[in-house]
C-alpha cells in the first residue's frame, strides 16, 4: 500500500482533482488544438499558443510564466538566474517577449511576404483601411465604461486592429498581464473571419451594393495618372512611407519600421533574395514558434479564469465587428459624393487579417454576380489596414504607454 500511494503522489492525479481550474485551461487547450488542427483556424499561431497553454498547466511541469510581482523580483533577476529558477518558458518569456522583440520580427517576415501593388495602384482605397480602425477606438472607450484602466482598454481596443503581433506587441507595453487572453481573442477572431465578415455585412449592404462591379468602374471611369514603373515605385515606397511615419508617429517604428524593411529586401530582388528569403522563411517561422509557444504559457487557470477575459473575449468581437462596419460605411458615405462608385466589401477589408478578409470578400461578391472579381481591389484596402492597425499601436502607446 505505501508503494501504491508513492506511486500515486508521482502523479498529477491528486493535484487535478482538487483544481477543476486547472482541467478547465486543459480542456480549453485542447480546443483550441483541435480549432487549429482540424480545422486549420490560424494553425501557424493557435498550435503553439494551445501547446504552450497545455504545458503551463500540467500540474507540477513548472512551465507556466510568472507574472513579476513585488514578492518574486523576477524582473530583477538575470537571464540565467530566470532560466535555473523559473525554467526555460520564464527565460523565453522574459528574453522575447517581454522585451518587445518577437512581434516585431514577425512583421519584418510579414513584409517580407508582403505585396503593395495592389494598394499603390488603387490609392483611393487605401483610405478605407484607416476608416477600418474606428473599432479599436469605439471599444477602447467601452472598456472604460466598464472599469478597465487606460492601458488595458488600449489593448482590449487594439484586437479590432485584426493583426495578432500588433495586438501582442501593444498588450507587452501596456497590460502584460492581459496578454493570453488578448493573443487567445486576436487569433480565435482573425480565424473565424469568414463568419464574422458575411455576418456583419449581412446587416450593413444591400444587395445592389454587392452587385457594384470595381472592373466596369475603372472601365467608365480610368485613372488619369497610370504607374509606368511599378518595380521604382514598390522600392521607394517602404523608404518614403517609413521616414514620414517615423516623423508624424516614432512609437510605432518598430513595428511599420520592420514591415516596411521586410518589404523592401523582397522588392529590391535578387541582390538582397538571400535577406528575403531568411527574413520570410527560418527568421519569421522560429520567431511564430517561441511567441506562440511563450504567450500560452502565460495562460495559468489563476492568471486566464477571471471577469476580465470574459470581458476581453466580448470586447474583441465587438472590436472586430465595428472596424468591418466602419470600413463598410465610410465606402458607403463616399460613394454619395463621387460617380465612380466602390463595392462596400472593399470597405469590410480595412482590417488587417490578409489575405483572408481579401478572400472572404470576393467570395461574397461572387455570390451576387459571378463575374464579379473583386480581389485586387480589396488587398488594396486590407494590405493598407495592415500599416493602419501598426500605426494606430503607435497612437495607444504613445499617449498611454
Amino acid at each position: 500500500m505505501e508503494v501504491i500511494k508513492q506511486l500515486f503522489d508521482m502523479t498529477a492525479l491528486g493535484e487535478l482533482a482538487s483544481s477543476p481550474g486547472t482541467i478547465l485551461m486543459l480542456l480549453i487547450g485542447f480546443v483550441l488544438l483541435y480549432l487549429g488542427i482540424r480545422k486549420e483556424y490560424e494553425p501557424l499561431l493557435l498550435v503553439p499558443i494551445a501547446f504552450g497553454l497545455l504545458l503551463a498547466n500540467f500540474p507540477g511541469g513548472n512551465m507556466g510564466v510568472i507574472p513579476a510581482t513585488l514578492e518574486n523580483n523576477i524582473e530583477h533577476l538575470t537571464l540565467l538566474e530566470i532560466a535555473k529558477e523559473y525554467g526555460i518558458m520564464n527565460f523565453l518569456y522574459y528574453m522575447l517577449i517581454k522585451t518587445g522583440v518577437l512581434p516585431p520580427v514577425i512583421f519584418m517576415g510579414v513584409g517580407a511576404l508582403t505585396d503593395f501593388g495592389p494598394m499603390l495602384r488603387n490609392l483611393r482605397l487605401a483610405f478605407f483601411g484607416a476608416a477600418a480602425q474606428i473599432g479599436i477606438f469605439t471599444v477602447l472607450f467601452g472598456a472604460l465604461a466598464v472599469g478597465f484602466t487606460l492601458p488595458e482598454a488600449a489593448s482590449l481596443g487594439i484586437i479590432g486592429g485584426a493583426d495578432g503581433p500588433t495586438a501582442i506587441y501593444t498588450t507587452i507595453i501596456l497590460a502584460p498581464d492581459l496578454l493570453g487572453p488578448v493573443a487567445i481573442a486576436a487569433y480565435s477572431y482573425m480565424a473565424l473571419v469568414p463568419v464574422i465578415i458575411p455576418l456583419v455585412v449581412r446587416f450593413t449592404v444591400s444587395k445592389n451594393e454587392l452587385k457594384i462591379n470595381m472592373k466596369e468602374m475603372d472601365k467608365k471611369f480610368p485613372n488619369k495618372v497610370p504607374i509606368r514603373d511599378i518595380r521604382t515605385v514598390k522600392i521607394l515606397f517602404p523608404i518614403v512611407l517609413g521616414t514620414l511615419i517615423a516623423i508624424i508617429v516614432p512609437s510605432s517604428v518598430p513595428l511599420v519600421g520592420m514591415l516596411l524593411f521586410g518589404n523592401l529586401v523582397k522588392e529590391i530582388g535578387s541582390i538582397t533574395e538571400r535577406l528575403h528569403k531568411v527574413a520570410s522563411g527560418p527568421i519569421m517561422n522560429t520567431a511564430t514558434i517561441f511567441l506562440g509557444l511563450s504567450v500560452g504559457a502565460t495562460m495559468t487557470a489563476d492568471a486566464f479564469l477571471n471577469y476580465k477575459t470574459i470581458m476581453i473575449v466580448v470586447g474583441g468581437f465587438l472590436a472586430f465587428a465595428i472596424s468591418i462596419a466602419g470600413g463598410i460605411f465610410a465606402v458607403k458615405i463616399y460613394n454619395l459624393f463621387v460617380e465612380k462608385k466602390i463595392n462596400p466589401l472593399i470597405g469590410a477589408t480595412g482590417l488587417s487579417a490578409v489575405p483572408m478578409a481579401s478572400r472572404v470578400a470576393n467570395e461574397l461578391a461572387l455570390k451576387e454576380d459571378p463575374k464579379n472579381h473583386i480581389l485586387q481591389y480589396a488587398m488594396a484596402s486590407n494590405i493598407s489596414g495592415v500599416i493602419g492597425s501598426a500605426v494606430a499601436a503607435g497612437v495607444l502607446i504613445s499617449f498611454f504607454g
